[in-house]
């Protein structure tokens, strides 16, 4: 039985299979007139249905540049097509996390994974990319959250964007580098930036309005749309002022009888330092400082030797 309820269903893509790139599931228009070459993807991981929503309904609606070049793609497509809503959290990958082959000695080498041809098929059009954005979804109920990586330009950048209220600077995974990180994304001498949104548990109703609404975002603040155009799909509510959050350390389960202390949700504050965050083995984890944040816990989901939440800091811009 699955946890959660399976509120989206996985569009057929079918259509977008045949692009005019060489490359299935990748599509690239250019305007014509000068400007950024920028990226939206879709299903780094299979099972995160509300990216591709997103992309199909770009490229159904026909969506084209202003200005510039813009690339529209769904990553892992081996892993999605094999989504099963009977069994949804088998298709995040095939062989490995498709999110943490980004690094040159990864792909440049001879080990050979469903993931990593992939990665290396799609590796011309990241590279190109000034501006790539990521949507993602969530294994557990989280507020939406904006990771921008470890550099100001992207915290930055994230600011611009505007949503979704949390915004989360991190330093990546110790396992793998993710495509957010790749080259001049991650190097703070280069003006390329990159951004990852989680939307929200991967299959709620409301991840796919998180989806869109960045996304829209994210290309009106790179004037690469029409504004007109934007300006109809995007809420004209104004949001509320974003948060930074910076990701300080990484609980990793260290024994087979890790739990958390109690019921947490994404985005939760522990108000004291020294209030238990969980149980490992004979270790008490504990907030190392007062407004600690839980990114991205994954209570039901814990693994030994890897992150079962994130603790981050609440810094005041």
């Amino acid at each position: 039985m699955n946890r959660f309820p399976i509120e989206l269903a996985a569009p057929v893509i079918d259509a977008h299979r045949k692009g005019n790139t060489g490359v299935d599931f990748v599509h690239t228009f250019e305007s014509g007139r000068p400007g950024p070459h920028v990226m939206v993807n879709a299903v780094t991981h299979g099972n995160e249905i509300c990216g591709a929503i997103a992309v199909d309904r770009l490229l159904a609606m026909g969506l084209r540049p202003a200005r510039g070049t813009l690339t529209l793609s769904f990553a892992n497509i081996e892993a999605f097509l094999r989504f099963d809503p009977a069994q949804p959290y088998a298709t995040r990958f095939v062989d490995e996390d498709f999110n943490r082959v980004w690094r040159p000695e990864t792909l440049d080498g001879t080990r050979d994974s469903v993931e990593l041809r992939r990665a290396r098929q799609l590796r011309p059009f990241v590279e190109s990319a000034d501006f790539l954005f990521d949507i993602h979804s969530m294994l557990e109920p989280s507020p939406a959250v904006m990771i921008c990586g470890p550099l100001d330009k992207g915290i930055n950048f994230a600011f611009d964007v505007g949503i979704p209220k949390f915004i989360v600077s991190d330093e990546g995974h110790a396992n793998g580098t993710r495509m957010r990180d790749f080259g001049g994304f991650g190097d703070p001498a280069s003006p390329k930036n990159a951004l990852l949104v989680e939307c929200g548990q991967h299959w709620e109703r409301k991840a796919v309005d998180v989806a869109w609404q960045c996304t829209w975002r994210f290309l009106r603040n790179l004037g690469v749309v029409d504004l007109a155009l934007a300006a109809r799909e995007i809420d004209s509510v104004e949001p509320s002022p974003p948060m930074l959050v910076r990701v300080t350390e990484a609980v990793v389960a260290r024994t087979a009888s890790f739990r958390f202390a109690r019921d947490f949700s994404g985005m939760q504050v522990i108000a004291k330092a020294g209030d238990p965050i969980a149980y490992d083995g004979d270790t008490v984890v504990r907030a190392p400082y007062d407004e600690c944040v839980l990114v991205m816990p994954v209570p039901n989901n814990v693994k030994t030797g890897l992150t079962a939440v994130r603790l981050g800091r609440i810094e005041r811009r």
